[in-house]
């Protein structure tokens, strides 16, 4: 009888002992795991957490995540990673560190070495986009799918990511919207505060919030109508930007399968690539595929791609310069 505590006691630890080891070292399914076991949490009761905190993550999705077999990667899937970090009970940033480390350490030199930006950084700028959506009291889907967004993005004089502008066509798919959120995210090096948005077509210009250390601008546009679900409307709204270094690309993220896509870059013509090529990825972890070079075009001053139906992912134009 005297051993029956003692062992109770060992085996209560012991998980203690693994977790802090985990959280100390990673890797993020290691520790994930280490977590769920401490807890003494079943994965249907984990799920049923993190449904409370408006976060919908499957039982397969989470067995994967702590098998090592996925890392998350969407940001619904990062909106999980800390809600767990609440949920079980871990010290803020433990699980999306040993995220971002894991890419840091053990990603592919080739797919570091051509991305523009780290899985780091973005999932610092997920984050960041998490708090400004907070703060204007939204969400990034905001009652709308786009039918079609056609973008055209300018490279000034310096090489620099100079402007953007957007056109969008959507429909509504709920009564009331009257307003989109567009997110901005400039290059490494960039000055959100010195950024400017302007409003236009059939929009005016809301709220802006921005985030210094991590590039990000949020801006609201106004419709001046309140669309009914099924309803379609049109808009234009543009970015001003200027404010980093030499750009090498430009991506755009898609979170849901939607509408048709095309992006143009337009060069200065003092100030041309050597080569230009269009490249996709499944995720901002992932390596990168479907690279084709793009011939420059319009007095060789720009070059653009055409996604007839875009897909969950990333999608963009890549660049060198002499």
């Amino acid at each position: 009888m005297p051993h029956a505590p003692q062992h109770a006691d060992a085996a209560g630890r012991a998980p203690a002992a693994e977790l802090d080891t985990a959280l100390q070292g990673g890797p993020f399914h290691v520790a994930l795991r280490a977590a769920i076991a401490a807890r003494g949490l079943p994965l249907q009761r984990v799920q049923h957490h993190l449904s409370r905190y408006g976060v919908r993550v499957g039982v397969t999705s989470l067995s994967y995540w702590q098998q090592g077999a996925r890392r998350p990667q969407r940001p619904e899937s990062l909106r999980a990673v800390r809600a767990l970090e609440e949920i079980l009970q871990l010290p803020d940033e433990s699980l999306i560190r040993l995220l971002a480390e894991s890419d840091d350490e053990n990603g592919p030199t080739s797919a570091k070495a051509s991305a523009g930006r780290s899985y780091r950084s973005l999932l610092q700028a997920s984050g960041a986009l998490e708090q400004l959506l907070t703060e204007l009291e939204c969400s990034m889907d905001g009652g709308l799918h786009t039918l079609g967004h056609h973008e055209r993005v300018r490279i000034g004089a310096r090489r620099e990511l100079s402007s953007r502008e957007s056109q969008h066509i959507v429909r509504a798919h709920r009564d009331g919207v009257d307003r989109f959120v567009a997110v901005h995210h400039g290059d490494p090096g960039c000055a959100p505060e010195r950024m400017t948005v302007h409003a236009l077509e059939n929009c005016r210009a809301g709220r802006v919030r921005r985030h210094h250390d991590t590039g990000v601008l949020v801006a609201e546009f106004l419709f001046d109508t309140r669309l009914r679900a099924g309803e379609t409307f049109l808009f234009r709204y543009g970015v001003e930007d200027g404010t980093a270094d030499v750009c090498r690309e430009y991506v755009r993220g898609f979170g849901a399968a939607g509408g048709q896509y095309a992006l143009q870059i337009r060069f200065t013509e003092n100030a041309l690539p050597v080569r230009c090529h269009r490249f996709t990825q499944h995720s901002a972890a992932a390596p990168r595929g479907g690279r084709q070079e793009l011939p420059l075009s319009g007095r060789h001053r720009s070059v653009h791609l055409v996604e007839p139906r875009v897909r969950s992912g990333m999608v963009g134009i890549g660049w060198d310069w002499d």
